[in-house]
């Protein structure tokens, strides 16, 4: 069978174990009754930083605006980015992540509209550029079949950490680059699909969002590790951003709901109130106050009513 070149750290070793104890806290937390709301809060964010990192200029708002179908201003093809991602992050549950049908079925859903091959591997060369600088060159259109294929046969078969075989996927499946385009955000919902197999909170848990504040060390692990021909470098990298991942679930939750209940407060007394006036009251920035608010809307806590200036803040409960 063939086997993917990569080594496993101790550094990786290391995490595997943290990020398995704090699973098993997530398995006793209340965090178990997580209110559908939230949940789709955090495919919210998933979907704008998994597009944001391949260039979609859309804010978490207006990908809000277009999940509860209200009209947004904007690029014709980064609102149907948006629309595509949606469709295919709502076929989770059902995508097998050890099948190649469901692959290309994803990347179909994905790239609706957007690529002449939706669906379909590709038929030319592709290269990874930076710039004018070309960073990696693709294997040839005529291998992609035969590599996915003894790709998945190792995800299938191999008896490594599912930890592990996540982070490998993703390196090989981005080296292999199967498709004309959209292969960045279908590599992560891919580790996200395996993730899942090992806990269902995987579903939820915005990695992306962590990868799209740290892209360009993202970008350097892949090409450090291509050039060693060797994935640890970005097994390293990734178990990393999924345990912070982790970490900042848990360690933000009571200060996230301090702030919720402080700007709620706020509003409540002055409903035309801006986010930055609310920052310069609770000494804390405007972004995050603004994207405390943007979780409140998402949960149906509050909206708002009229435009972004004139407009004005209602409590919905």
């Amino acid at each position: 069978m063939y086997t993917p070149s990569f080594t496993i750290s101790s550094k990786a070793v290391n995490i595997i174990a943290e990020i398995s104890a704090l699973i098993e806290r997530y398995d006793i937390s209340i965090e178990l009754n997580e209110n559908l709301m939230l949940r789709k809060a955090n495919r919210i964010k998933t979907i704008h930083s998994s597009l944001a990192i391949e260039g979609n200029n859309l804010s978490e708002s207006e990908v809000i605006d277009i999940v509860n179908g209200k009209e947004v201003v904007a690029p014709l093809k980064e609102i149907q980015e948006v629309k595509n991602a949606i469709s295919t992050y709502n076929l989770y549950e059902t995508l097998n992540p050890f099948s190649i049908d469901d692959l290309l079925k994803a990347h179909g859903v994905m790239m609706q509209t957007l690529s002449p091959d939706a669906g379909r591997f590709r038929r030319g060369g592709v290269g990874v550029f930076e710039g004018e600088n070309l960073i990696h060159m693709a294997p040839p259109a005529d291998r992609v079949p035969y590599l996915i294929k003894e790709l998945f046969e190792w995800l299938n078969y191999s008896d490594d950490h599912i930890l592990i075989k996540s982070c490998v996927f993703h390196y090989e499946f981005e080296f292999i680059h199967p498709f004309s385009d959209g292969n960045g955000r279908i590599g992560r919902l891919w580790q996200s699909l395996i993730l899942g197999k090992l806990h269902s909170l995987f579903e939820y848990l915005p990695i992306e969002n962590m990868i799209y504040k740290n892209q360009q060390t993202y970008y350097d692990a892949i090409a450090k590790s291509s050039a060693i021909n060797d994935s640890g470098v970005f097994i390293d990298f990734m178990l990393q951003e999924i345990l912070n991942s982790l970490k900042n679930r848990y360690n933000t939750k009571s200060e996230t709901k301090e702030i919720e209940e402080k700007i709620l407060d706020i509003i409540s007394s002055d409903i035309y109130i801006t986010a930055k006036k609310i920052s310069e009251q609770l000494l804390i920035s405007q972004r995050q106050v603004e994207r405390v608010i943007s979780d409140l809307k998402i949960r149906g806590v509050i909206e708002r009513v009229g435009a972004r200036k004139n407009g004005y803040w209602k409590i919905i409960k």
